[in-house]
């Protein structure tokens, strides 16, 4: 299992403006609680999911399972 920035540039410096604009809260979401703020509870979740191989919901990370 491995855990990566997604590989197109530009999407990942998006969300990274995105961060710094929401202090750190996931640009996607709407609501800025605990769980939104990234890495996401959602994520975390996902990446502690054996079967889960994908994208986190604001596509800056990629969980592998190789």
């Amino acid at each position: 299992m491995a855990v990566r920035l997604n590989e197109d540039k530009e999407v990942v410096a998006m969300v990274k403006e995105g961060l710094k604009q929401t202090g750190g809260y996931c640009p996607c979401r709407l609501a800025r609680t605990e769980e939104n703020k990234c890495v996401c509870q959602e994520f975390k979740e996902q990446i502690d999911d054996p079967n889960f191989e994908g994208y986190c919901h604001c596509r800056l990370f990629y969980k592998s399972n190789t």
